[in-house]
């Protein structure tokens, strides 16, 4: 798989359509999540602070996070705390795919918007490399379906008495399970994945919202021993 990843061309033009390929699949389930979470912010942020949201933060797991804590009760530096937590996770994404962005800073970090888990795994060439056309390519997708769905929830979730009586509430650990079968192409990849779950599941019952996933980040440095040795 990691040779398969290597030979992608880089034409331009020809990595913006594979990536928008190759997140296809998940254009569905990404409109589904945003429409699952339009319907549960809108009670509290009401509709146009809801998509507003969507289109500034555009992170499904952090935005999810701060809604449940105002939802739980907790005030907005709790909630953007949250948010922060579960967004620690771009940050050595950002280290590893920013050899391949472009141009100054400022164009560098314009791209680097387009660092979201799917793209992010899509774009990955398996050798520690990340094709940047692909990235963006795979991101504008799934930018248009988190966008509309999250339109579609805040403006017409009023018909919806229970997100949950539709499955909606299923969609987002299913869509990220997904990426994570994409993944496990080595022992060393699955000797993370499991080291990760159980800290995050240690974690879960007494750490803040958005703690188990920064420390079970931690369980990646296998991964970056191993190459290190290499």
């Amino acid at each position: 798989m990691a040779s398969e990843r290597a030979e992608i061309p880089r034409e331009t033009g020809s990595g913006l359509r594979r990536g928008i390929r190759a997140a296809a699949p998940f254009v569905l389930p990404t409109f589904a999540i945003g429409a699952s979470f339009g319907v549960l912010a809108e009670p509290i942020l009401g509709a146009t602070a809801t998509i507003v949201m969507s289109f500034v933060v555009f992170a499904g797991a952090a935005q999810f996070a701060a809604v449940s804590v105002l939802l739980d009760g907790g005030g907005v530096a709790a909630a953007v705390s949250a948010g922060l937590l579960i967004n620690t996770r771009f940050l050595p994404m950002s280290l590893a795919a920013a050899p391949a962005l472009r141009g100054g800073r400022v164009r560098k970090a314009v791209e680097a918007q387009a660092i979201v888990d799917a793209s992010w795994a899509i774009a990955n060439r398996g050798d520690g490399t990340f094709d940047r056309e692909i990235l963006l390519g795979a991101t504008l997708p799934q930018a248009l379906g988190w966008w509309s769905g999250t339109i579609l929830g805040a403006l017409g979730g009023s018909v919806i008495d229970d997100p949950a009586a539709l499955g909606l509430d299923a969609i987002f650990p299913a869509f990220y399970l997904a990426l994570l079968a994409g993944e496990l192409r080595s022992r060393s990849a699955l000797t993370a994945a499991l080291l990760g779950a159980a800290i995050a599941l240690s974690l879960v019952p007494v750490a803040p919202p958005g703690v188990p996933v920064l420390a079970a980040a931690a369980a990646a440095l296998i991964g970056l021993r191993r190459r290190s040795a290499a």
